[in-house]
């Protein structure tokens, strides 16, 4: 078994959290997220030109002299993905019959999609997606502590449930701060596949946490070792799974945000970053948080 000294050099591992938290909160504070339609309201346009697909700036050019505001447009392999706030019928027919004129719809222009959803909507979508995650949260510390409600002193159980809540932070915030710098620089938007991904993120981050706090908890009995000690030789013998768990799945991953196409890709690259910080979070935050706690309530004794 590989003999890691994840514990003693706790201080690292919590000060690289630190850092890349502090960056998350930064970009976050500067730039905030990108909302997509889904949040903000707005008409989501793709189409498919039978001909030579035109170059985004002319499409913006053509679009120049209708009513659309907030206009993105988005090319993939064989179609453009246009996204405006306006979501009324009489812009969506403009915006087809200014395209038309194009000299590259003289072949043919193919509506693939039309999606359209009001302000009130988007707001609405926005705060029941905000009190989703916070009941999520509210579970898990209840299952936790629950779960953990027979484990050996000297942590209590509801301590388990907080410093895996802690750990949840931890990879919401940053994959929070990551997309609001893929916002800033590229335009990357905030949807409902964003949050899906997120509570994805939420599940696995807990059960590799729950993992390492389970195999702590069936060795504190027969440790003769410290609190620490018995933490890290815990971490060591779950090292190995929880690795190749994250490499296997990201793996995948990284196999459909390459291949999946446009439409996933952002969903992919929330999961992808999520599951590395969960990963990541599971070993060298969340049983360091535990021994700097333990520790703590020694010295106020």
């Amino acid at each position: 078994m590989i003999n890691l000294h994840i514990i003693k050099r706790r201080a690292f591992w919590l000060s690289l959290s630190g850092i890349m938290v502090v960056a998350a909160i930064i970009f976050l504070s500067l730039w905030g997220l990108k909302f997509g339609i889904d949040f903000t309201g707005g008409s989501l346009l793709e189409l498919k030109f039978n001909g030579q697909q035109p170059s985004v700036s002319a499409v913006q050019t053509q679009l120049a002299t209708t009513a659309v505001s907030s206009l993105t447009v988005q090319p993939t392999e064989d179609s453009l993905i246009l996204r405006f706030q306006e979501s009324d019928e009489d812009t969506h027919q403009a915006v087809l019959e200014s395209l038309g004129s194009l000299p590259e719809a003289q072949v043919g222009l193919e509506e693939i999609r039309f999606e359209a959803i009001g302000p009130s909507i988007g707001q609405e979508l926005r705060s029941k997606a905000f009190w989703l995650m916070l009941m999520v949260l509210i579970v898990i510390i209840v299952y936790v502590a629950f779960t953990f409600q027979r484990v050996s002193k000297p942590v209590a159980s509801w301590k388990y449930g907080v410093i895996a809540v802690v750990a949840l932070f931890h990879d919401v915030l940053i994959t929070l701060g990551v997309f609001a710098l893929l916002g800033k620089l590229y335009g990357v938007e905030i949807n409902t596949y964003f949050v899906v991904a997120l509570l994805t993120v939420l599940g696995y981050s807990v059960n590799d946490t729950i993992v390492v706090f389970d195999r702590t908890r069936e060795n504190l009995p027969k440790s003769a070792t410290s609190f620490g000690e018995t933490v890290n030789a815990s971490l060591n013998q779950t090292f190995v799974r929880s690795i190749n768990t994250v490499i296997t799945t990201l793996l995948a991953l990284t196999a459909v945000l390459f291949f999946g196409g446009d439409s996933v890709r952002d969903f992919v690259l929330a999961l992808i970053i999520g599951i590395f910080c969960g990963a990541y979070s599971s070993i060298f935050v969340a049983s360091p948080l535990l021994v700097v706690w333990e520790r703590w309530q020694q010295r106020r004794r």
